[in-house]
């Protein structure tokens, strides 16, 4: 799965250090909703996520009301330029081309 989220002007550094260690239970949810690995790149104030996970919208609907992710989200909210809802109903960005 390919996201892209947008951070707010001057909030790189804040997000950069957030994302340093993250919580170990934050760590644990992940894993036990299927996440075998996140990576995020930053260009400026765009964020570019690549999610390795079993089933991208059952991993969204564990984690929405998780007591280690609603915490990490109402940080994440004040970075982000447009807070996530967590409903897990999107869909990532739409693939174009791949390298056969």
């Amino acid at each position: 799965m390919a996201l892209h989220t947008r951070l707010k002007p001057g909030r790189e550094l804040d997000y950069e250090r957030e994302h340093a260690v993250i919580p170990a239970d934050l760590d644990a949810a992940l894993r036990a909703a299927g996440v075998r690995s996140w990576r995020i790149w930053r260009d400026g104030l765009d964020l570019f996520h690549v999610v390795e996970v079993d089933d991208y919208r059952a991993m969204r609907k564990a984690l929405a009301d998780h007591p280690a992710n609603v915490p990490w989200q109402a940080r994440m909210a004040e970075l982000l330029d447009v807070a996530d809802d967590y409903s897990g109903d999107d869909s990532g960005l739409r693939k174009v081309w791949e390298l056969p």
